[in-house]
């Protein structure tokens, strides 16, 4: 009888062991990418999980011959004999010099977009129709190799603090940001809303587990057709109790991004040197309160109308000073008007009209939100009240407060428009692998 071990060995070579098989016969796999043939031989890219690997098909290295089954984009076996070769710059590369290639699968027909180029060079709106090819082009596959890195290094941080990684419905019974911008559902007669984030979740799991982080969609109804903007993203939220101050949130987003930024330099070398993505470099990140940095914009800007927010171009702004003035390429801003911010965030017991609230800009771009929540139940109850709301609607929430909960806080950091300023693109689709907007759901 078969016995199944949980271990899976086909005998395939990867790419980072040829160097210990230089003159060995070794077989690999993959989809042929690219065929360029010559007068009497002819190289053969063959694209795996993370590589692009070069083989060299001649008729002298065995008695194998191309045929018409040898096409781009088909999957293949292939076994030839590694040797060492030189890249211009002098530094060493392996190559395979074909004796068998095995056909396993053969596309039905020629893609509509040229993929196996350096770079897909087709509109952006083409780019997104064809997603499911085009993320094949090694230079779009390695945006979203970068965004797993984040993504891993956001996990792996908090997990070493100490946090609980959840996951919370995304189908609620209210919004939790309140406002008018959550998408309504038909459910079972009732009307519900998918979240718009984890937020009164992750607070009710605070008094459980003190520490806790989801990475996971939300979804926001804002009739926003702009570069920075979608309609379904992915958040990375975390949220901690028993802190002393919102600046205890601060300093842990600080010390996830210093983990993150060296996770990419030493584990997505090949990823960070094939889109040429300028790291930064942390050791501090400066502060700013809201008034003071909107006093600068006004300085230094015209037409600033909107005294409660910042526009676009206040942040970009704000982005090149944090880098003049401290070298940063972060900036976070605190204490944004209480009337600006959701309804569980904690007024300044010194300023009731500001928040104990951040944003973090990064070159420029806001890229997280977050806070100190209130922990008291009749302050929270108040705060509803004063906003216009029903907290009879919030019973479940509520439970929260009602019975105990230390000071906590958190925050919600967009991996979209990380991803996307990090690799210097001006539209958040391009870090989008299937981006959802007022325009479109498909792929």
């Amino acid at each position: 009888m078969e016995e199944i071990t949980g271990v899976i060995d086909y005998g395939y070579t990867p790419y980072s062991e040829f160097k210990n098989n230089v003159e060995k016969v070794v077989k690999i796999k993959g989809v042929i990418h690219n065929i360029r043939e010559m007068s009497d031989f002819a190289f053969i890219l063959i694209r795996t999980a993370r590589e692009l690997i070069q083989c060299v098909y001649s008729p002298e290295f065995s008695e194998f011959r191309l045929n018409e089954n040898i096409v781009e984009q088909a999957s293949a076996k292939i076994t030839g004999k590694v040797v060492k070769s030189e890249t211009r710059d002098g530094s060493e590369r392996y190559e395979l010099q074909i004796h068998d290639i095995e056909i396993i699968s053969s596309p039905a027909a020629i893609p509509p977009v040229v993929i196996s180029k350096k770079q897909v060079t087709c509109d952006l709106s083409v780019n997104l129709d064809n997603r499911p090819v085009t993320l094949r082009n090694p230079k779009e596959r390695a945006i979203f190799k970068i965004q797993e890195g984040i993504q891993r290094g956001f996990r792996e941080y908090l997990q070493s603090q100490n946090f609980t990684e959840i996951h919370s419905p995304k189908i609620n019974f209210a919004g939790a940001e309140g406002g008018t911008n959550v998408f309504k559902l038909d459910y079972f007669g009732k009307t519900v809303y998918l979240a718009q984030s984890p937020q009164l979740y992750k607070q009710a799991l605070v008094p459980v587990f003190e520490r806790v982080f989801e990475i996971a969609p939300v979804f926001r109804a804002e009739h926003h057709d702009t570069s920075r903007h979608l309609n379904e993203y992915i958040s990375m939220d975390f949220e901690m109790g028993f802190i002393e101050s919102f600046t205890d949130i601060m300093n842990m987003e600080t010390g996830a991004l210093k983990y993150i930024m060296n996770l990419l330099k030493t584990e997505y070398t090949p990823e960070v040197e094939l889109l040429k993505v300028d790291i930064p470099e942390i050791t501090s990140i400066p502060c700013i309160r809201f008034k003071d940095a909107k006093e600068l914009c006004v300085k230094k800007l015209k037409n600033i109308t909107d005294m409660k927010d910042f526009e676009p171009e206040e942040e970009a702004f704000l982005g090149k000073w944090a880098k003049q003035q401290f070298n940063s390429d972060f900036l976070f801003v605190t204490h944004y008007l209480s009337k600006k911010r959701p309804f569980y965030t904690m007024d300044d017991p010194e300023d009731p009209e500001v928040t104990l609230s951040f944003d973090l800009l990064f070159r420029g771009l806001e890229i997280t939100s977050g806070g100190q929540r209130i922990h008291d139940y009749n302050e929270q109850v108040a705060k509803m009240k004063k906003m216009g709301m029903n907290p009879d609607e919030f019973e479940t929430y509520l439970m929260l407060h009602k019975y105990g909960a230390p000071p906590h806080g958190g925050l919600g950091l967009g991996l979209e428009r990380l991803t996307m300023h990090l690799l210097g693109f001006k539209n958040v689709r391009n870090a989008t692998m299937f981006p959802r907007d007022i325009n479109r759901v498909s792929p």
